[in-house]
């Protein structure tokens, strides 16, 4: 009889326990600490991710009238509260008109403001006036290690504000970009990405973006684990430039470089860049820097091969590039080159892309 009781006490408490959850609007008890996490981040993120349709114009066989037609479309986020969306170059390549659609279903022409096609990044802008735009939060993607949790917005598939989580699968990744040189220091995870997330943010637990989602490796198409992300870090550097000048504002270094050069390179057996001739009254020229010339039989004589820039090693073209890319118009570099078998160190002043 005790036992029967005890029972039926039992019971009549889960009973009113469970008639007070049913009044109880929220549900935050039966929720893990890491999806409490997911929620919050998407409601943080979300408003920030727009849509972004690129068409192009087109006239009928039928027809002399032209006519928008969509050819794909990716997603983006807000920078700035002034209208600036950043997104990826190859959502935007080739498109006559871009239409950016924002969370609350409304839609937006947009102009091209700039873009990096060796990043894969591209500004655009819309009209400001009247709108409550939400710019996104940025971390720093030199925070990030693998394993970290990470979090994807985007409309894959045209499926809008969609949200997949993962983690960092790997760091320091490199993947090509349509102008053909390296993206570096690319964020690899295994968050779904798919067609139509391009150009959408990823995300740290705190909601902040720490890469922009550009590209999968997948022999389908379609997601298959192994995504990849321009660094945060990368974009912070090249977005300002991109708002204020149209492109990045790489200075230049005052030569030419050699055709071909990766036969060269294997043909003669030698790393770096081969300069093949030095700009008049730059600074290469001044210091005394060579590049190729022929003797007196009519054979090609090696100049100076650039191999080091401020005792940071280059390679190839690539190398050189990203090495420039980390200063400016007017800076001085150090750089170490091999001619006749022996180091030369040259210190030169470097030029503005204007006054090239």
């Amino acid at each position: 009889m005790i036992a029967i009781r005890s029972l039926t006490a039992a019971f009549a408490s889960l009973l009113v326990a469970g008639a007070a959850m049913a009044q109880t609007p929220e549900y935050s008890a039966f929720s893990t600490d890491d999806e409490a996490n997911n929620i919050e981040v998407f409601k943080h993120a979300s408003p920030s991710v727009v849509n972004i349709t690129n068409s192009r114009i087109v006239r009928s066989f039928y027809s002399l009238n032209p006519q928008a037609v969509p050819q794909g479309n990716g997603s983006g986020f807000i920078w700035s509260e002034d209208g600036y969306i950043v997104t990826n170059f190859h959502v935007i390549q080739q498109a006559d008109s871009v239409t950016v659609t924002l969370q609350d279903g409304s839609t937006h022409a947009a102009r091209l403001q700039g873009v990096d096609p060796d990043k894969d990044l591209a500004v655009l802008k819309i009209d400001p006036d009247g709108l409550e735009l939400t710019p996104i939060d940025a971390g720093d993607s030199s925070l990030l290690e693998v394993g970290r949790k990470v979090i994807a917005i985007g409309d894959p598939f045209g499926l809008d504000t969609t949200m997949t989580i993962g983690i960092v699968s790997a760091l320091g990744r490199e993947i090509d970009a349509l102008s053909g040189r390296k993206i570096r220091d690319v964020i690899q995870t295994d968050a779904a990405i798919n067609p139509g997330n391009s150009g959408g943010p990823l995300l740290n637990s705190l909601g902040q973006l720490v890469g922009v989602n550009t590209a999968i490796f997948s022999p389908t198409g379609a997601s298959s684990g192994i995504g990849f992300a321009i660094p945060v870090n990368t974009v912070k550097r090249v977005v300002p430039e991109l708002i204020l000048y149209g492109r990045v504002q790489t200075p230049f270094l005052g030569i030419t470089q050699i055709p071909q050069p990766d036969y060269y390179r294997r043909l003669w057996g030698i790393e770096g860049v081969i300069v093949l001739d030095v700009v008049d009254g730059a600074g290469p020229q001044r210091a005394g820097m060579r590049g190729l010339r022929r003797d007196r039989l009519g054979r090609i004589v090696l100049g100076d091969v650039i191999v080091e820039v401020d005792g940071e090693p280059v390679q190839n073209e690539d190398d050189l590039a990203s090495r420039l890319e980390q200063y400016r118009g007017g800076d001085t570099v150090v750089l170490t080159t091999i001619r006749e078998n022996r180091r030369v160190e040259y210190e030169i002043e470097l030029l503005a892309p204007a006054s090239r």
